[in-house]
């Protein structure tokens, strides 16, 4: 509550959101979790998919399966992310996720918050496992094609660009006065340029460390940038791969409770090793490492929040930032303040922790969505 561990305490709940929290202990007819501790639900921003399928190519089946299971992680909202590809292809696929979002809205399923479009408009400098041969740069007709159209439009919550890109900074204007919003990300850019895209309106920054310029003490670059500007919400990879231990906590002491943190998870997380795709890129998962792409590249993760969660708490920083990391932060950064928190009037998307930090129990909206065979 308000970024604190705090307890004994009585939650309410009516119609599926919080009525009122009361410190001290409840009234004996209440539920009662006689151990560990309870949280907001757990918010990913950047989710290529997960249990076997890959968002882009997922029908509404296969797209329900992802959600039903997410709880089980403890995530009860998610941005589903397109990873750069064919415009035809990701248009067509942006179509199809708005009628799937709208389809599957009322189930007590992890909640579809719209997609996180990752690209085209990518620096061909730091394209990571993204196809080079589709990126583009952010000219006005493109951007056309996903504000013009009423069901494109529809679909989108989140898009990263790099902002050095010629037009970005217009692009970005235009995008978040659509009311979405934009992040870096996959960029060269430097520490001005960020600046430069944070006054046009962009408030995040897409895997912090990952396929962007570096730190440098003569040139901040993306990272510099995403540490210091206190108007930039950095997302961080806590699979202790993409970003190790020790610079994770750095992150989290740095940026403090402005670390949202993310899984970029593809169709591997869940999944044992094997071959999977991510948008239109083969990629294979081999035990003890991260999925790669053919060349070796990094392709995303098999991470899962839980144990992002656990990762951080396992390394020493304190359990109530990195939680609000994974709650209210990022729900924060997509203007979502009906989420990620314990308060009067936010929606009752809650989690039961063990005190070991795995997933007892799980409500979307008061509805249990996931309860451990141990509880």
């Amino acid at each position: 509550m308000d970024g604190k561990l705090v307890g004994p305490a009585e939650v309410g709940v009516e119609q599926g959101r919080i009525t009122g929290v009361t410190e001290g202990p409840g009234r004996p007819d209440t539920l009662r979790l006689p151990h560990g501790v309870l949280t907001p639900g757990l918010i990913d921003v950047q989710l290529n998919g997960a249990f076997g399928h890959d968002f882009v190519a997922a029908d509404a089946t296969a797209w329900r399966e992802v959600a039903a299971r997410l709880p089980s992680t403890g995530v009860t909202a998610f941005c589903p992310t397109f990873i750069t590809g064919d415009l035809d292809t990701l248009t067509a696929a942006l179509v199809r996720a708005a009628e799937v979002r709208a389809k599957l809205a009322a189930e007590p399923i992890a909640r579809d918050l719209g997609v996180h479009l990752e690209g085209p408009f990518l620096s061909p400098a730091r394209v990571g496992t993204h196809p080079p041969e589709y990126l583009r740069e952010p000219a006005p007709e493109l951007v056309d094609r996903l504000l013009l159209d009423d069901a494109v439009r529809e679909a989108l919550t989140l898009v990263t660009l790099a902002p050095e890109l010629p037009g970005a900074l217009e692009a970005i204007r235009r995008i978040v006065a659509a009311g979405i919003r934009v992040s870096a990300g996959h960029t060269d850019a430097t520490a001005a340029e960020m600046s430069a895209a944070a006054d046009a309106g962009a408030t995040m920054v897409t895997h912090l460390f990952n396929a962007q310029r570096g730190l440098g003490h003569r040139e901040p670059g993306v990272v510099g940038a995403a540490l210091s500007d206190p108007r930039l919400t950095p997302g961080l990879i806590a699979d202790l791969h993409h970003v190790v231990g020790p610079v994770c906590s750095l992150v989290l002491r740095v940026a403090g409770e402005r670390t949202a943190l993310v899984t970029d998870a593809m169709a591997a997380a869940g999944m044992p090793p094997g071959r999977y795709r991510l948008g239109d890129v083969d990629v294979t998962l081999v035990e003890g490492d991260v999925p790669r792409n053919p060349d070796g590249t990094i392709a995303g993760s098999a991470l899962t929040l839980d144990l992002a969660v656990r990762n951080l708490i396992g390394l020493g920083n304190p359990p109530a930032r990195v939680l609000t990391s994974a709650t209210r932060v990022p729900a924060d950064a997509l203007g979502r303040t009906d989420l990620g928190r314990i308060a009067p009037g936010a929606t009752a998307d809650l989690v039961w922790w063990s005190d070991d930090w795995t997933i007892l129990k799980t409500w979307i909206g008061g509805v249990v969505a996931y309860e451990a065979a141990t509880v």
